[in-house]
């Protein structure tokens, strides 16, 4: 009879069960302590530390200046900012998997005098704080490179306590506004 450990060692066995297992980022898992970018690329940001005290929302979205983000995902969250502070969140971030400029162009559009400090537009330009929550996809086809699946993180001192992540990449559903808000 084969046995599959006696073929593997246990800990070989461990690591190659975990690693073909989908682990998106869950309830209970810290905010990575990755360096992120704020406007510019000399202005780094670690949104570990930027979360660490407090109630957060983290946005992920596939692309600054792409159509459902401009116009749908976003937008709903800075309509809805008294409404996030009415249940105590006056941090959200909005990250992208682009460079600080685009990104702070995006947010400038965007914003336009609204919402002041409480939303703040976060460059991930490589994908790495994207890749340590494990919701990097292939969107060579759309943008060229891997993208932030959408999602939406629900933060309580530095630690994910809601996680709200489309099942298909880039629908506005579940990480939509009104069900966050909903939740939160």
């Amino acid at each position: 009879m084969f046995s599959l450990a006696k073929s593997f060692p246990k800990v070989q066995l461990t690591q190659s069960i975990r690693n073909s297992l989908r682990t998106y980022v869950a309830v209970g898992d810290k905010i990575p302590s990755t360096t992120v970018f704020e406007g510019a690329p000399n202005n780094e940001v670690n949104l570990a530390d930027e979360t660490a005290s407090g109630k957060s929302i983290i946005i992920g979205v596939p692309g600054a200046f792409s159509t459902a983000c401009s116009a749908t995902h976003v937008p709903a969250y800075i309509r809805r900012i008294r409404a996030f502070n009415d249940k105590n969140f006056h941090k959200l971030f909005i990250v992208s998997v682009n460079d600080a400029f685009v990104t702070k162009a995006w947010g400038d559009q965007l914003l336009d005098s609204v919402a002041g400090e409480q939303i703040r537009f976060i460059a991930d330009p490589k994908g790495d704080f994207t890749k340590e929550l494990d919701l990097l996809f292939d969107a060579s086809k759309f943008f060229g490179n891997e993208r932030s699946k959408r999602y939406a993180l629900i933060v309580e001192d530095g630690q994910v306590v809601k996680s709200f992540v489309e099942p298909d990449n880039t629908s506005v559903n579940v990480s939509s506004a009104e069900n966050v808000l909903e939740e939160a």
